[in-house]
């Protein structure tokens, strides 16, 4: 099986970046393809190798991109053997969406909008009415949800429709602001372990004639950024989260489809100067920036009114040889965040004056800022293969 042209990508231009698949292949095509084959109007098929299923079922793992499994077929011998027979026999993956994070790929999901409609654009954004920074993973500083994100979840609209919807997850995720803007319609169960929610998830497709159904696991995404995406660590968590994909698999009720996806891959950063380029302590990359948003392998970057250029120019100088650096209206024309050259006014502020995409192993750390996020082995965020390529396994009843 052959990988999309995406290794032959050189780095620097900016049309040599490899764009998510919008509109095709992303996650925000994915509940709108299943919920359009269970007849509920607005939504097109457009992930055309996916058949009609009147019980749908996606399992999102947090952080388990397509290169790392496909490296680590004998511990996850399960999710290995689905890989042929998915996406229509072609078994390809989909993409994250930019960036490649959690905040951003989940209300891709939830929403089926890409980044620049949605509005959340990254781990950490600036709200144009404050001029803060808020993170929209942690929702701080607090900011109206509706507000932010206003528009109507998929599973709202299907749980409208007459879909039973419901999204099985940890009790924590209950009544965040992040699930009341991106995964909320129908009803939320929540269950601690894993295998609780595998078993919840098989009872609640067969409870509607019409189902959709969320479920989610982190803990692969919390080893990889701990200890790395080869250790030991990660690597139990991806022997324990096939044999929950299986645990599920095996109790499908009739004329269901599971799908098993994520949100982003990993890379793991070198601790050296050259791979972790401290910004706290680069005059040239603080020149001129007023804050310094996103993470380490995508950066927003804000500039003091009046220096947008010249920050653009220091930044392309200084990472242009491992960074894409576009000004937000390049990135937006380009497509980085959804369609070209779209991106809805309201969202428009909130992605940087200056946008960093790692393409190697590298990022832009700030150890005084960001401490807790300086010291992760595994970082995500950019457009690079590793990140942005994301499973769509697939077992039908």
């Amino acid at each position: 099986m052959s990988l999309p042209a995406w290794d032959d990508v050189q780095p620097l231009a900016l049309d040599t970046a490899p764009l998510p698949e919008y509109g095709a292949g992303s996650l925000a095509d994915l509940l709108p393809t299943l919920v359009a084959h269970q007849g509920v109007e607005g939504f097109a098929p457009v992930i055309g190798e996916l058949a009609p299923a009147d019980r749908n079922c996606v399992f999102l793992i947090d952080g388990l991109g397509w290169q790392q499994l496909i490296a680590h077929p004998e511990e996850a011998p399960f999710m290995a053997s689905l890989i042929s027979s998915s996406r229509g026999g072609t078994g390809r993956p989909i993409t994250a969406g930019f960036p490649a994070t959690t905040a951003t790929s989940l209300a891709s999901v939830g929403t089926g909008l890409p980044p620049a409609a949605h509005g959340l654009p990254g781990y950490t954004a600036r709200n144009p009415a404050t001029g803060e920074l808020m993170n929209q993973l942690r929702w701080n500083p607090w900011t109206d949800p509706r507000k932010w994100q206003p528009y109507p979840t998929v599973f709202q609209q299907a749980h409208a429709a007459g879909v039973h919807t419901a999204q099985v997850s940890s009790p924590t995720f209950e009544n965040t602001p992040l699930t009341k803007i991106a995964l909320s319609g129908g009803s939320f169960r929540g269950r601690l372990s894993g295998e609780d929610r595998m078993d919840l998830a098989a009872e609640q497709l067969a409870a509607g004639d019409r189902s959709l159904v969320y479920t989610y696991y982190a803990e692969v995404d919390g080893k990889g950024h701990r200890f790395g995406v080869d250790s030991d660590a990660w690597r139990g968590q991806l022997m324990y989260v096939d044999r929950l994909v299986q645990r599920l698999a095996e109790q499908l009720p009739p004329r269901s489809a599971l799908y098993v996806t994520a949100d982003h891959g990993m890379v793991d950063i070198p601790f050296d100067e050259q791979s972790r380029i401290d910004f706290d302590e680069d005059w040239e990359l603080r020149a001129g920036v007023a804050l310094l948003g996103g993470e380490g392998r995508a950066r927003h970057v804000y500039a003091v009114p009046g220096a947008e250029n010249d920050v653009l120019t220091v930044w392309r100088e200084v990472l242009g040889e491992q960074f894409w650096v576009a000004s937000r209206d390049e990135a937006i024309a380009a497509g980085w965040f959804g369609a070209p050259g779209v991106c809805d006014e309201r969202v428009y502020g909130r992605i940087g004056d200056v946008i960093a995409a790692a393409h190697d192993d590298v990022a832009i750390i700030a150890t005084e800022k960001e401490p807790k996020e300086s010291a992760l082995v595994g970082m995500h965020g950019s457009m690079t293969p590793a990140e942005q390529l994301v499973p769509l396994l697939e077992v039908r009843s």
